[in-house]
């Protein structure tokens, strides 16, 4: 398309030359994987959380193990240690990693104020790589998450998932991150 006028072109020039910055999109404007063969393997840690409320029924459930499906909590951290080692299986752009460790903890959390029971799901992922194991740990967390809703959807519908965050990373070109 050829415009007349210089403003438009310029603008559409400058559009352009951002998107081929873009370390996904290759030369021929086609999606890649980032090359990673040149830089240093570091040490590499990334911890993410989210949390899961529900209702008062569901929330005992879970504290006091008696959900029809079975034990949530256990449940829910092997899927999200599961979830981890699949990342680069769902996310299309990640690169997959030999991961060393992930550890995952649950912690309850009940605001009476508010009416709001929670499980608050934290997962540590570490690998030595390339490349950052961030998408790991977020992986994790949703996978473990998605997990507490499927086992608890016949008591409460109604439970919402949120907050899945990136608390912290270590390791790599970019340094540390600490939310």
């Amino acid at each position: 398309i050829f415009y007349e006028k210089s403003k438009k072109l310029k603008y559409i020039s400058s559009v352009w030359e951002v998107y081929l910055k873009l370390t996904h999109i290759n030369e021929s404007n086609n999606p890649t994987m980032v090359d990673v063969s040149t830089k240093d393997i570091t040490n590499r840690v990334a911890v993410a959380r989210g949390e899961i409320s529900m209702n008062k029924d569901a929330f005992n459930m879970i504290k006091n193990n008696n959900a029809k499906k079975g034990p949530v909590v256990d449940t829910a951290i092997i899927a999200a240690i599961m979830g981890a080692k699949k990342t680069s299986d769902l996310i299309p752009m990640c690169h997959p990693l030999f991961l060393s460790k992930i550890d995952c903890k649950a912690e309850f959390k009940v605001d009476k104020k508010n009416d709001l029971y929670m499980v608050i799901l934290e997962v540590v992922a570490k690998c030595e790589s390339k490349t950052g194991v961030e998408m790991e740990a977020l992986s994790g967390v949703s996978i473990g998450l998605l997990t507490i809703y499927d086992m608890l959807k016949a008591v409460d519908k109604s439970m919402t998932i949120s907050n899945i965050a990136l608390i912290s990373k270590s390791g790599g070109k970019s340094g540390d991150y600490q939310r």
